[in-house]
């Protein structure tokens, strides 16, 4: 499956010409699960809080991309 990963986050800035590329760097969808697990954390078992960070990540570039 071929998941929007929002791009990415925090990358580096590599200077092509007279343009500034931003690369690498987690996705910003990695960002906003990783976010989402802290507050799971400690509320569910591991694999649920990843499973759901994830699923708040998607809910969180869905609302992003409107």
């Amino acid at each position: 499956m071929n998941k929007d990963n929002g791009g990415p986050a925090f990358g580096e800035f590599q200077k092509v010409g007279e343009v500034e590329i931003r690369e690498g760097g987690i996705s910003v969808r990695d960002y906003f699960a990783a976010k989402a697990m802290q507050s799971l954390a400690g509320k569910h078992a591991a694999k649920c809080v990843v499973i759901e960070a994830y699923e708040i990540a998607d809910l969180m570039l869905l609302e992003r991309a409107k």
